[in-house]
């Protein structure tokens, strides 16, 4: 017997067969690590790549299979986009090679003058993320090729206005949008439906957040069409969970349901948002997303709603609520007069009406929607991108915070533990890093793109730290000394207990040698008793200059040294060989 759920074009049996024989014909081996089902009608289950765990997503749903064609779907919708991959280099190989992204990809030369190549981008683009004309060409190298000889890398997106094909920077595409407007089904309607939905969701969302609006509750009459959902909130409140259903349509106009979770234990919140052109999918998956990858214990770490309204609404806030939710929401949300009427709205119908649907909207915006079909892994997917509504971060951070700004210092700090620089060279390396601002919480993996193994100390290396490295190097001990204590405050909870150790060694060890009136010798057996003989060797031998870059392993370009990196890039040409064989537009 077949399951056939509302807003999907197949039955869940069906999704979820096609969906893992496609990725075992791909080379893929996805388990599924773990399920939850912490109240009736909601599931959530977790898989994973078994030879790459970078590559893993989670699915929700109101049953099992639900759940598993879910987190199968978005399993595609990651591969087909290379979201697995957006925070990485991929190697002088693939950026040399005959396409980095997509065999459609378009590549502009940077020209003479740095300015942004005319074919690039469109009117409204062009005006959105360069409103001050400060973006220059070499800003929007991708990260992921960090290819400057060859240019930027710009991929074809059609503008559903006039369905016109516009190219927009990969660049662009991974520092603003990140996850958000991706989705893969089992049609082309089906997909970009959800693909939209999830736009209005965290654009809604965030306008509810920042604005403080008071929603309109749902009605008991309402709620009592969904007995399914309503035993799942009467399951939750008998637990100590009082819930809140809204309508976030604001007054009809938005497919946007808001659920909220109280844990009188610790008097925090959490707001669900969720979103679709069928009333009771979008109630669905807002209850269903309250506690996907959560059981019941895990419903502690958030926190109180608040009455400040300028925390609530930071970007940064809002940056917190689109990674895990856990950001700051307003006491006004609660309100008892709502700033909009309930609306007993329903947008139902084929796919292909529901997307039409939504796309109406958005024109009634006067809002642009890009989207960018992917097909070469035999299961529909899409990039939608609407900017100005979609983007999670701001387009200030092309210039401040783009996720290439660490690549031209890739080569330098790889080679670091092998490398012969005197301590003056060292710290010329030190003043850049503070010349270009440069976070000291930055992890340095993510400043140059690499993923090392966990447990190294690559892994867990931040550019504080690496100052302590480099001042102790070049024998600046009263510099060494304070990133040493900065080490010890700031990143000492991610080490392994012998780094811990070695850290805690180090400052006082420094502080020993930094005195004048002591002599560290005396010291040396209490040191040895406190903190391990082998320990206190490596420290002092990094005092006087015998050993450097205590625990980091020198690499090259090729991260050849990172398997965790070099299973990353097994996976990628997976999806290359794939795309070379499929038919492209």
């Amino acid at each position: 017997m077949k399951t056939f759920i509302p807003s999907k074009d197949a039955a869940l049996e069906d999704s979820i067969s096609r969906f893992q024989n496609k990725l075992q014909a791909l080379g893929f081996d996805i388990e599924e690590a773990s399920w939850l089902n912490p109240v009736p009608h909601v599931w959530s289950v977790h898989i994973r790549d078994k030879e790459c765990g970078l590559c893993f997503t989670n699915g929700k749903g109101a049953s099992k299979k639900a759940a598993l064609a879910s987190a199968l779907g978005e399993y595609f919708e990651r591969l087909a986009t290379n979201y697995f991959f957006a925070d990485f280099y991929l190697g002088r190989d693939i950026a040399d090679g005959d396409f980095v992204h997509y065999p459609n990809e378009k590549w502009f030369p940077v020209p003479a003058d740095n300015q942004l190549p005319a074919a690039l981008l469109d009117d409204y683009t062009r005006g959105f993320y360069d409103p001050d004309k400060a973006l220059t060409a070499d800003m929007l190298i991708d990260l992921q090729s960090g290819n400057e000889d060859r240019g930027i890398c710009a991929l074809p997106f059609e503008r559903q206005g006039d369905h016109k094909t516009v190219y927009i920077p990969m660049n662009i595409v991974g520092n603003l949008y990140v996850s958000n407007g991706m989705s893969a089904g089992n049609t082309k309607t089906e997909a970009r439906t959800q693909g939209l939905s999830e736009v209005f969701e965290r654009a809604i969302k965030n306008r509810i957040i920042a604005e403080r609006i008071s929603l309109p509750k749902i009605p008991e009459q309402v709620m009592n069409r969904y007995p399914h959902i309503q035993e799942s909130i009467a399951t939750l409140e008998a637990e100590g969970f009082p819930i809140f259903a809204y309508d976030a349509s604001l007054g009809g106009r938005y497919p946007v349901i808001c659920v909220v979770l109280f844990n009188p234990a610790n008097s925090t919140c959490f707001a669900s948002f969720g979103a679709h052109p069928r009333f009771a999918v979008a109630l669905e998956r807002t209850v269903t997303e309250l506690l996907q990858g959560r059981g019941l214990k895990d419903l502690d770490v958030f926190v109180p709603p608040s009455f400040d309204d300028d925390e609530v609404a930071d970007h940064h806030n809002l940056e917190t609520h689109f990674i895990d939710s856990s950001g700051l929401i307003s006491w006004d949300l609660f309100q008892v007069q709502a700033d909009y009427a309930f609306a007993d709205w329903d947008f139902s119908g084929s796919s292909e009406e529901e997307f039409n649907h939504l796309l109406g909207i958005f024109n009634e915006l006067e809002q642009p929607v890009y989207i960018a079909d992917y097909e070469h892994l035999g299961v529909y997917a899409c990039r939608i991108l609407a900017p100005g509504m979609s983007d999670i971060y701001p387009v200030e951070d092309l210039e401040l915070a783009n996720n290439n700004m660490g690549a031209h210092l890739r080569a330098t700090l790889l080679s670091l533990p092998q490398s012969d620089a005197d301590g003056e060279q060292l710290m010329a390396l030190y003043d850049q890093l503070e010349q270009e601002g440069l976070d000291d919480f930055t992890r340095v993996r993510e400043l140059i793109g690499i993923a090392p193994d966990k447990g190294t100390a690559w892994h867990t290396l931040r550019v504080g730290e690496l100052k302590c490295m480099l001042a102790l190097a070049a024998g600046e001990l009263e510099s060494a000394l304070d990133y040493a204590d900065w080490t010890l405050s700031f990143n000492a909870s991610v080490f392994s207990e012998a780094r811990a150790r070695y850290y805690r060694c180090l400052k006082a060890s420094l502080e020993l040698h930094l005195s004048e009136e002591r002599k560290p010798e005396q010291y040396r057996a209490a040191f040895d008793r406190m903190f391990g003989q082998d320990t206190v060797t490596a420290a002092w031998a990094q005092i006087d200059g015998s050993a450097r870059f205590h625990g980091l392993t020198a690499a090259d370009e090729s991260l050849k040294d990172f398997g965790t990196h070099q299973a990353l890039l097994a996976t990628y040409e997976k999806l290359q060989k794939a795309k070379r064989e499929a038919s492209w537009a």
